[in-house]
């Protein structure tokens, strides 16, 4: 089996499983390829956590659900140290934060110092407690999720942090025939799960979390080196000058966008930093290479754009009171710029 055959195959597992949401799928396996964090923004109940925990459940990784809170403290993700009376020393308890796949569910819920505590963790792989460092797993990434419904008593993300997800995923309702194929399958699970207590509570030998049929449709699960395989394969995905020069463009253009509309000059107040660049560049070979080539065409570059600029692009209040988003500028952008 081939790296890329074996990410296939996981990408299908998922969607059987996470019906309806199949570019929240997708970009969870580019962030994953890119070694990167994702920003998930929906309304609840929209399968947010159950992707996450279904990749974990695909691959050889441990996986740790954070609820945001207002009261919560940077002690509570990172660990603290722990006085151990018998030798009168201090040992380190490690925090959620040391799991491969976390997710931060709610992030603009947390205080500052818990968000500046998460975002060492996620642009430097480690976390700082008191004169010590220490590292994070080589196989390592952060979900955040926001409710877009709820503002009050939230602490909006800095923009320093917000340029540390690799992309910024909205999500929305499924269509009707999708619902209906969710309801199916969660009376599925529910029937199988009532199975197992029953056959548990008359003494059988059934595991609650699953049984045999669980475990085949769950296929084998992938490894941390088969991972970083499929990473540096991503990585050598080829890239014609005309198609870097139009990825390039993109960034460059949110910040002199008066180059080629008066109306992004009025809309925009800051463009993408060179790690929208960066963001772009690594997400548009992540797709080719999941579409099975080994080649980066404009349609990639297209495919990604929204999600990896546009928690990057920075609004006028002007382009607010006229109830212009990010996504209408990159649309813009879209048409204005020639596609090679």
């Amino acid at each position: 089996m081939t790296t890329l055959s074996a990410i296939d195959g996981l990408r299908q597992r998922l969607q059987q499983s996470i019906i309806g949401q199949e570019t929240l799928v997708d970009r969870l396996l580019i962030a994953l390829l890119c070694n990167g964090h994702l920003l998930v923004e929906g309304a609840p109940g929209l399968a947010k956590t159950r992707a996450i925990k279904e990749l974990a459940t695909g691959i050889e990784a441990d996986y740790q659900r954070i609820q945001f809170t207002p009261d919560l403290l940077p002690a509570d993700i990172t660990g603290t140290e722990i006085y151990r009376p018998a030798d009168g020393s201090f040992k380190f308890q490690h925090g959620p934060l040391f799991n491969n796949l976390v997710l931060a569910d709610e992030i603009n819920r947390a205080p500052a110092k818990v968000q500046s505590a998460l975002l060492e963790a996620m642009a430097e792989q480690q976390i700082s407690v008191g004169l010590k460092t220490y590292r994070l797993p080589a196989l390592f990434m952060v979900m955040a999720t926001q409710n877009p419904i709820e503002q009050e008593g939230t602490y909006p993300l800095p923009e320093a942090q917000l340029d540390r997800f690799l992309m910024h995923v909205r999500i929305d309702y499924p269509d009707a025939t999708r619902e209906r194929d969710i309801l199916r399958l969660v009376r599925e699970e529910n029937t199988r799960a009532a199975n197992a207590d029953l056959a548990v509570n008359a003494d059988q030998t059934v595991a609650i979390s699953g049984n045999d049929t669980d475990s085949e449709q769950a296929g084998e699960r992938l490894s941390a080196g088969l991972l970083f395989s499929a990473r540096q394969e991503v990585l050598n995905v080829y890239m014609a000058d005309d198609v870097e020069q139009y990825l390039l463009r993109f960034v460059t253009t949110t910040r002199d966008p008066a180059s080629v509309s008066p109306d992004l000059a009025r809309w925009i107040a800051f463009g993408a930093s060179p790690r929208g660049t960066i963001a772009l560049d690594a997400c548009a070979r992540a797709h080719a290479w999941l579409n099975q080539r080994d080649y980066v065409s404009p349609e990639d570059v297209q495919a990604v754009v929204h999600d990896t600029l546009r928690h990057r692009i920075l609004l006028s209040y002007e382009a607010e009171a006229d109830a212009i988003t990010t996504d209408t500028v990159i649309d813009q952008l879209l048409s204005y710029l020639a596609v090679p």
